[in-house]
């Protein structure tokens, strides 16, 4: 019984032709769309039916606080009430940049 070594850091073990022998490194994968992404490759942000969500940025409460010069508790109650756009993840909220960014300017517009 020999035994194999395992492959280090960045080779794999089929030897670079993506673990098939018999199809030539370089060669047309079938399993391929034609954008390049295999069916099971995860999608990036801008590979969906939204459009434009690839440039949205996303700030998590901490940072939304930290910009607005507000505690974490007042973040949390503008997005509760509706006055900030955001989205649940979970347990904890994400918010557009661009959503802080307009309801800064509005407020801004509205005092003065």
């Amino acid at each position: 019984m020999a035994s194999q070594s395992r492959p280090g850091p960045g080779e794999s073990r089929a030897g670079g032709n993506s673990g098939d022998p018999a199809r030539p490194q370089g060669s047309a994968d079938p399993a391929r769309r034609e954008s390049g992404r295999a069916d099971d490759e995860p999608r990036t942000i801008g590979e969906n039916s939204y459009g434009g969500l690839s440039s949205v940025a996303f700030l998590t409460v901490a940072e939304v606080a930290s910009l607005m010069r507000v505690s974490k508790m007042t973040v949390y109650r503008l997005l509760h009430s509706g006055e900030l756009a955001g989205v649940r993840v979970g347990r904890s909220f994400r918010v557009p940049e661009s959503a802080v960014h307009n309801y800064l300017r509005d407020a801004f517009n509205d005092t003065a």
